[in-house]
């Protein structure tokens, strides 16, 4: 596949997502095509992945008349937090960053969350230029400028929209990726099925044994694919006035199993899954799914690797107080995403007895 490139549509916050294979090796070129100022800049990476890419991106980076600066944090969750942004605020200061200087996030979900936030924050904004390393990442995360970083009780309830410079996805990358990860990322894509593709569903059905196999053809199609679903969303709509409520399918659950288990137990797409699995159930009694509709999910879900059931013990009460501190509270309910048919979402405000009703 040759890479494919095309424009988020915001107007003057408009920007390129670009999609192939081995794009990281000239990501100086593509930052300099997207307008970025040579000079001192930043690149914010977790451990594990730094180990494998840090070094080409500087380099590259060099060759191109800029001067990155490494600031690498530790893997995992627990980095998404006020503790590590005030760090990283300090590593960008000691790099004397001005108002020209570009932040590239090279990372994961939170790693381009974290940056985004730094990014947005710093000097009162800073160019940034997303290159996801994560099935999660590539899929969806890295575009739509959402950046945020989590409280303790609640995730991502410190946050901005800020839309990035530039989008590189490097679909080579997923061959890195432990099989817990990669198969994380699936949940997002299964998403995209649900809520406005129903052919996806019937294409990951057939192709989920060659992309379990990383085969790079499928793999490059389901990112692409992914990706122009959601710039079509966050074109119509930046801030989530209408429109992108519907990409949080399955993320009010997960969100909340996330933070009552410290955000240790499950990764993001482990939580979303069994999240979008509880919202099917929700839709067939409150939105007229089909049962073998929700079922069908189900089958995806489990064929990618991903549980579907709460766990025992899920209602707790931390549990309870998450699902309350969710931004899409409106008193005594929440506007939560259900399917009417597979392809098709639509918001539906929730009691919060009728959320907790999913066993």
């Amino acid at each position: 596949m040759k890479s494919a490139q095309f424009l988020v549509e915001l107007g003057r916050n408009s920007y390129p997502v670009q999609v192939g294979r081995g794009l990281l090796e000239d990501i100086g070129e593509s930052a300099r095509d997207a307008g970025l100022s040579a000079g001192r800049c930043a690149v914010i990476t977790d451990a594990n992945v730094g180990r494998l890419y840090a070094t080409p991106v500087l380099k590259n980076l060099q060759d191109h008349g800029f001067r990155p600066q490494l600031v690498e944090i530790a893997p995992g969750e627990v980095s998404k937090s006020l503790a590590t942004l005030d760090w990283v605020y300090h590593r960008l200061a000691d790099t004397e960053l001005d108002r020209d200087s570009a932040i590239f996030a090279l990372g994961g979900g939170v790693v381009g969350d974290l940056a985004g936030f730094a990014a947005a924050t710093y000097l009162r904004g800073l160019p940034l230029v997303q290159m996801p390393t994560s099935m999660v990442a590539q899929v969806d995360s890295a575009l739509g400028g959402k950046t945020a970083v989590n409280l303790d009780r609640a995730k991502n309830l410190i946050g901005a929209f800020y839309q990035p410079r530039l989008v590189l996805v490097d679909v080579v990358m997923l061959a890195s990726l432990p099989e817990r990860e990669f198969r994380e990322g699936l949940a997002e894509v299964i998403k995209y099925g649900a809520i406005m593709d129903a052919p996806l569903i019937e294409w990951l059905e057939e192709q989920m044994p060659a992309i379990l196999a990383r085969d790079l053809d499928p793999l490059s199609e389901l990112v692409e694919r992914s990706l122009r679903h959601k710039a079509v969303v966050v074109s119509r709509d930046e801030r989530e006035g209408g429109l992108r409520k519907i990409l949080n399918f399955g993320h009010t659950l997960g969100h909340a199993l996330e933070a009552s288990t410290s955000f240790g137990n499950y990764l993001h797409g482990e939580a979303v899954a069994i999240g979008m699995s509880a919202a099917a159930r929700l839709s067939t009694r409150h939105c007229g799914l089909r049962l073998e509709d929700a079922e069908r999910l189900r089958r995806l879900l489990t064929a990618a690797g991903l549980g579907t059931e709460l766990p025992k013990g899920w209602l707790s009460g931390e549990f309870i107080s998450a699902l309350r501190l969710d931004k899409k509270r409106q008193g005594d309910s929440l506007e939560f995403v259900l399917l009417d048919r597979l392809g098709h979402a639509l918001t539906r405000k929730l009691s919060f007895d009728q959320i907790i009703e999913v066993t």
